[in-house]
């Protein structure tokens, strides 16, 4: 028996919106095929989907180990890490002190160079430079959440905020 069944079973759950029920049909066919990097990256996104990172990384790369010269699996461990760091990077913002913030900032950093395309990387990248009173910094950071998402609302709310201070670094009416 393989998982393919197991597959079809876990992608019937996500359509009815019952991701607990898919994470155990992808375990499922873990199980029966162990070493199927496809499987530990589909159960690796339901993971992250559901909020769970930690596992999500772990299956993320198990896929990456069983094939690493996927680019996909690679990617999407890569994102993971990324939204990892993120995470770490909030919770030193949160706690405040000029140490704290440059931990945060150096983790950012090295969110960005693992995933150019995450958003939220850039985001409190432009906070954590805004809080500092690095204006300039805080405004690149700020545009390149909107090259990617000309629209995206937090950005343009942080953008308000700071609407004085971005003044000369961008082009603000």
């Amino acid at each position: 028996m393989d998982g393919k069944r197991e597959i079809k079973k876990a992608y019937e759950s996500i359509l009815d919106n019952d991701f607990e029920q898919a994470i155990r049909s992808f375990e499922q066919a873990i199980e029966m095929e162990p070493d199927n990097a496809e499987y530990h990256y589909k159960l690796s996104i339901t993971y992250a989907r559901s909020g769970r990172l930690p596992s999500a990384l772990t299956h993320a790369r198990k896929a990456c180990d069983l094939e690493p010269a996927h680019d996909t699996y690679r990617f999407h461990h890569l994102h993971l890490q990324a939204v990892e760091m993120v995470q770490q990077a909030e919770k030193l913002a949160e706690t405040g002190g000029s140490r704290r913030l440059r931990l945060a900032e150096k983790l950012l950093q090295a969110a960005v160079r693992k995933d150019p395309l995450c958003l939220e990387t850039y985001l409190l990248l432009s906070a954590i430079y805004a809080e500092q009173g690095r204006y300039p910094q805080a405004a690149e950071a700020v545009q390149e959440v909107l090259k990617l998402s000309p629209q995206h609302e937090a950005a343009l709310q942080h953008i308000e905020q700071y609407k004085v201070q971005f003044q000369p670094y961008m082009n603000i009416p």
